[in-house]
């Protein structure tokens, strides 16, 4: 039986959500990864900033462009070693300014995915998998991908139905 790894970034609390800023107790992202727990199992990983992002939404899109224009890595509080053990690696996050945040680039940058089925999934406003999925082509070298899932993150807590049948289907 395979076994899947679920790796995601998830921001709670102020959010932008159709068209107006909101606050969040659980991030959308972090609901789409439990939806996909519960469909396929799997092991999760939450990647986790040293430095936190701003708590205001306005000053943490901010923070996000400029750590995707310098291209940066930022620190995070643990890291995975060894992914050897998993099949199936499901990348979850937002789409922040048509990609992953950094944060999750700061990890993946470190394993090995050589014969892994690497699997992306993105929550956004309006601007669907952006450039994610290529991005994620170019970092997890040896992988193969499946084709990644968009999720709008305001209708994430009402799309469990939908994440899991895309998650059963593509692994």
């Amino acid at each position: 039986m395979a076994k899947n790894l679920i790796i995601y970034y998830s921001r709670k609390g102020e959010n932008y959500v159709n068209g107006d800023l909101k606050m969040l107790e659980m991030g959308n992202t972090e609901i789409a990864a439990e939806f996909i727990k519960k469909a396929v199992g799997g092991d999760m990983f939450e990647a986790e900033t040293v430095t936190p992002y701003s708590t205001s939404y306005n000053i943490c899109i901010e923070q996000a462009k400029r750590e995707l224009h310098e291209n940066a890595r930022p620190k995070l509080k643990k890291y995975l070693r060894d992914i050897s053990q998993y099949d199936n690696i499901f990348v979850c996050g937002p789409c922040w300014w048509g990609t992953f945040p950094m944060a999750v680039f700061s990890l993946l940058e470190r394993l090995d995915f050589t014969g892994k089925k690497v699997i992306p999934l993105m929550t956004h406003e309006g601007s669907g998998m952006g450039s994610s999925e290529r991005d994620l082509m170019k970092i997890c070298k040896g992988a193969a991908f499946g084709k990644g899932l968009a999720v709008h993150g305001a209708d994430a807590a009402r799309s469990e139905k939908k994440i899991a049948e895309w998650a059963k289907n593509i692994i």
